[in-house]
């Protein structure tokens, strides 16, 4: 293992150690520590990042995934179109909850099909697969580019239609929480797509969409 990673065993070791019994360590801490040991990484081409990012989750451990995830996100700059290989075989093979799929999703793999949209024809059978956190991904890795109403070319909608019976509570909550963010981007586009699907939309879904809008408006979709 490389020097940087033996440091990150070590410091991770150590905030461990301190973390009081029946506590466990803080994201903000591996946060912090993740920027540290960024910074003491010579290279910082994006192969070699990813490359120490990947053996950092072969760890399968929370916390270095936290920080494979952030120092993948700090190479955002050089990514390309080819980056969705490695990011892709990352989802499907270390994530395995909606924690892990959220920080990914949100970050580097957000930023990457934020910057890259001719991907999301890539992700057409995210929708059907049979790992939930996948599915979960499909709706949150819009997140980013709708958030800086940067998504022309992408189709929110399309991925809710895909996921709209999906049985799985995290799945319906993460298709409602893309549609919430897209309510603040473009707010009538939303309720009429919530009041058009209102019957059908697992209520789950419905009401993590309808968040924030006003009272008004959210009593009258309740209403339907």
């Amino acid at each position: 293992m490389k020097e940087i990673l033996e440091r990150a065993v070590r410091e991770i070791d150590n905030l461990t150690k301190k973390v009081p019994q029946g506590k466990h360590i803080v994201t903000g801490d591996i946060r912090k520590l993740s920027g540290g040991l960024y910074r003491q990484i010579e290279d910082k081409t994006i192969a070699n990042v990813l490359s120490l990012s990947g053996e950092l989750l072969e760890q399968h451990s929370w916390a270095f995934g936290v920080i494979a995830f952030d120092w993948a996100y700090r190479v955002r700059e050089q990514y390309t179109p080819e980056t969705y290989d490695v990011f892709y075989a990352w989802l499907k093979k270390y994530v395995r909850g909606w924690g892990d799929c959220d920080d990914f999703c949100t970050h580097a793999f957000g930023e990457l099909l934020r910057q890259h949209k001719e991907l999301f024809a890539k992700m057409s059978g995210w929708p059907k697969d049979e790992d939930f956190w996948v599915r979960r991904a499909a709706a949150v890795v819009l997140i980013p580019g709708i958030m800086k109403d940067d998504y022309r070319g992408i189709d929110p909608y399309r991925v809710a239609d895909a996921l709209m019976y999906d049985p799985h509570d995290l799945v319906q909550k993460g298709y409602g929480w893309m549609l919430k963010c897209l309510s603040q981007v473009e707010p009538d586009a939303v309720r009429k797509y919530l009041a058009a699907n209102s019957m059908r939309m697992p209520r789950t879904a419905f009401r993590y969409a309808m968040e924030k809008f006003d009272k008004e408006v959210k009593e009258k979709l309740m209403a339907l």
